[in-house]
């Protein structure tokens, strides 16, 4: 059991007089209950929200960004703007990294976390976790390139990929999903099919969905419903 307003303030967001003011509010619940009560000792794993975002136990953070072009996916990069300098000052220093990367130049979807184990098992090559990309290309799109894809398609150096899905949107845009993460694998599939990418973006990883209501370089935590889906991928 851990008090209410410590719960709260461990997650870095808010300092525990600024947790007390939320709670007093009415804005907390607890297990699908309002509670106005900040000394209020609660259970590790209930369920905690504020104004309906989930707020995960043992001090664990979930966040999903809408990575803009032109920012590393590191925690530090001498020289570079990362994606944590986009966050506020209270995320700074709570251990909070990407679970996966994007190039400098891709935007989208991107989920920090300081949950180790959690991104670990998502990244891992077993789990096959789908990401769904939108790519833009320089060349025209076709069924031989969607078959291409289904087959695995076989980079410049000979590295083959796991078969992917595509779905042809215009002439020269797709939805691509892939199963794997290697380096540069979408600039890479599209270069070995004479079609380098113009544009690129991850609009879905795992059960996430980028939420289009956030600018590029905004930000906000997993709702409970989300961190549900991601935890039981």
């Amino acid at each position: 059991m851990e008090r209410l307003d410590k719960r709260l303030a461990a997650t870095g967001r808010w300092s525990r007089k600024e947790a007390r003011e939320l709670i007093r509010a009415g804005r907390v619940m607890v297990d699908g209950a309002p509670c106005r009560v900040p000394e209020a000792k609660v259970d590790e794993q209930a369920p905690v929200s504020v104004d309906g975002a989930a707020i995960p136990a043992h001090g664990m953070v979930y966040l999903m960004l809408h990575k803009p072009a032109g920012v590393v996916s590191s925690t530090v990069e001498p020289g570079e703007r990362t994606v944590l300098d986009l966050l506020g000052e209270e995320y700074q220093n709570i251990g909070l990294f990407p679970a996966g990367r994007l190039d400098k130049d891709t935007e989208g979807l991107l989920l920090l976390t300081n949950d180790g184990p959690l991104a670990h098992r998502l990244l891992a090559p077993k789990s096959h976790v789908d990401k769904v990309y939108y790519v833009e290309v320089d060349g025209v799109l076709g069924q031989d390139d969607v078959m291409a894809a289904q087959e695995g398609i076989a980079l410049g150096d000979g590295t083959m990929c796991l078969p992917a899905d595509m779905e042809l949107l215009s002439r020269n845009s797709a939805y691509i999903t892939l199963r794997e993460g290697k380096y540069h694998q979408v600039k890479r599939m599209m270069a070995s099919r004479g079609k380098p990418v113009a544009y690129l973006k991850r609009v879905r990883f795992g059960p996430l969905t980028l939420d289009e209501r956030l600018p590029k370089g905004g930000w906000r935590p997993l709702t409970r419903e989300e961190l549900e889906a991601v935890v039981r991928q």
